[in-house]
């Protein structure tokens, strides 16, 4: 089959498209992965072909303009979606409905109905991709509602709320979209409703082991387990000399997260990591080196978590996943979105502390949470052990056979 796997965002959402699409490959199809032009060589190692599309929502991300909206409150963010967003829409449809209109089948992120619009227009069938549990359930609110439980009824609404209110958001511009750019005419109801109408199977890329499938969920909804890419990565000469030179060190990272004084978070974490008593692996962060602490930039996951004492991150659901598999504690500093969700999971399994919300970090209680993180005997048997279950998983491999390829 001529597969088109549909990877929007940052490398937390790309990578594990990339090693599903490598999955896929392996059993003999043919993929093609569409994603920002930046992941082209993550895409081309894994041996697939790549769809690049012009509009970079990293980029949008890590602009000055793109955080103050990110920071903007629910009505801001409204305001700014047209602003910022709605005039890259049109040139990204477009360059998405170019690469997939020769594919057997489509695997798509729910937001925008991607998956739904192509289908209609070219009759393929798709599939949706889920990087956090997002099907409705009782079990436990929306991941983007910052709340633990609503009650089961609450927590059900939680969702239609979400989609409700993200339709509201987006839904004339998808429409508009719809008729300029695939000729369909306007969509009734949300793509949401249409793909549980239509049983669309649902593909979510989460380990049961660290969220447990709930009993409400139908069958077309398929917990595969996380999507860990392998790669032949090798670090640099100087990255393994610091690792040798002593105790394994903490690793702090945010992703694509921008703090709003870059500066003053880096001094603030190696001052918390020194007060902490570790050494300390940085990713992203404008600091000068020293003996106890070693700036990177792009470092794989897979290959570097493992031989770290601890992981000090965003709360993306793609670095919680990795960090969790690799077996080492997790300190999780949410900014927004799904953040607090992770954080939250992270410390109910034991396998962290309470997450410190990024507002709150400053170097005393970025310390305490390392401290523990590091030395609670407890905190690091529990992660060792939840990784143990996690790397037995085989998510890729379970997501291919409920696509039934």
């Amino acid at each position: 089959m001529r597969i088109a796997v549909l990877a929007f965002g940052s490398r937390g959402d790309t990578q594990p498209c990339v090693a599903l699409g490598a999955g896929l490959a392996a059993r003999g199809h043919r993929v093609t992965v569409v994603a920002a032009a930046r992941y082209g060589g993550l895409v081309e190692e894994a041996g697939l072909g790549l769809a690049p599309v012009s509009v970079d929502p990293l980029r949008i991300v890590e602009s000055e303009e793109g955080q103050a909206w990110l920071r903007s409150g629910p009505a801001g963010f409204a305001r700014g979606f047209r602003r910022i967003v709605e005039p890259l829409a049109e040139r990204l449809v477009t360059e998405v409905d170019a690469a997939c209109a020769g594919a057997d089948l489509v695997l798509s992120p729910a937001l925008g109905g991607f998956g739904h619009h192509l289908s209609e227009r070219y009759g393929m069938p798709y599939a949706l991709l889920h990087f956090q549990p997002s099907e409705p359930t009782g079990a436990f609110p929306n991941p983007l509602v910052p709340l633990r439980t609503l009650g089961r009824a609450g927590n059900r609404a939680s969702y239609a709320l979400v989609e409700g209110l993200s339709w509201l958001l987006l839904g004339r511009m998808v429409n508009r979209l719809r008729s300029r750019v695939f000729t369909l005419g306007p969509m009734r109801g949300s793509p949401f409703r249409q793909a549980r109408a239509g049983r669309v199977p649902v593909l979510c890329g989460v380990s049961p082991s660290v969220v447990a499938r709930p009993a409400d969920w139908p069958d077309y909804v398929h917990l595969t387990g996380f999507w860990p890419l392998e790669r032949a990565w090798a670090p640099g000469p100087e990255l393994e000399a610091f690792l040798g030179a002593g105790p394994p060190p903490v690793y702090v990272g945010f992703g694509s997260m921008v703090p709003a004084d870059p500066d003053a978070m880096a001094a603030t974490v190696v001052a918390a990591l020194r007060r902490a008593g570790v050494r300390g692996v940085l990713q992203g962060m404008p600091y000068g080196g020293a003996e106890d602490m070693f700036a990177v930039g792009d470092a794989d996951h897979g290959w570097l978590f493992p031989r770290v004492a601890a992981v000090v991150h965003h709360g993306g659901a793609g670095t919680t996943g990795s960090g969790l598999r690799a077996g080492v504690p997790g300190v999780v500093c949410p900014f927004f979105s799904d953040q607090p969700f992770w954080g939250a999971r992270v410390a109910l399994l034991g396998a962290g502390p309470a997450p410190l919300p990024v507002r709150k970090v400053t170097a005393e209680t970025l310390a305490g949470r390392v401290a523990r993180a590091v030395r609670d005997g407890r905190i690091r048997t529990a992660a060792a052990r939840l990784g143990e279950r996690m790397r037995a998983e085989d998510g890729v491999t379970r997501a291919c056979e409920a696509l039934g390829l």
